[in-house]
């Protein structure tokens, strides 16, 4: 799937949920890989690489994943949207293996930072997907991932240097 594919998928998905919190995750999502098609397109025209500003998307989705849980008692979600969004997490977790794979056949420079740097966010992007299809499988019951947790954490350390 291409980063403009994703990106397409993403808004689709947000099209089809009432959920708001959801709606606005997905909505980030299709954002980011809007960026990531960027990037790519400029590393393909051998132009200069921009620099993305970078979104602590695990606070931004920690406070969304929190407001869902006080607003919605018992959201319901249908078996389509589950396998959807499993679908979603699918292709994260084949995006990230492709560009770390990527990045280690190139040798340093301005590509390869760029190829870890998109990995790292596929990494957040499929523990961020992995939290939703829990959420979205059983919200009553759900609570986020340790490593959602510790993946904010790394991210606010890595933003302070």
């Amino acid at each position: 799937m291409s980063k403009k594919d994703g990106e397409r998928y993403y808004r689709e998905l947000a099209s089809k949920t009432d959920n708001v919190g959801v709606k606005s995750i997905l909505t980030m999502l299709a954002d980011e890989e809007a960026k990531h098609y960027v990037i790519f397109d400029k590393m393909n025209k051998n132009q200069v690489i921009p620099t993305q500003p970078t979104v602590d998307i695990f606070q931004h989705t920690q406070n969304i994943f929190q407001k869902m849980r006080k607003e919605n008692t018992s959201p319901r979600f249908t078996q389509d949207q589950i396998e959807f969004y499993k679908s979603a997490l699918r292709s994260e977790e084949s995006s990230y293996k492709f560009y770390t794979e990527k990045a280690l056949m190139l040798e340093e420079g301005e590509q390869k930072k760029a190829f870890l740097r998109i990995a790292e966010e596929e990494r957040s992007h499929l523990v961020l997907l992995e939290n939703l299809v829990e959420y979205v499988s059983a919200p009553e019951s759900w609570v986020e991932s340790a490593e959602f947790n510790h993946l904010s954490e790394k991210f606010v350390q890595q933003r302070a240097l």
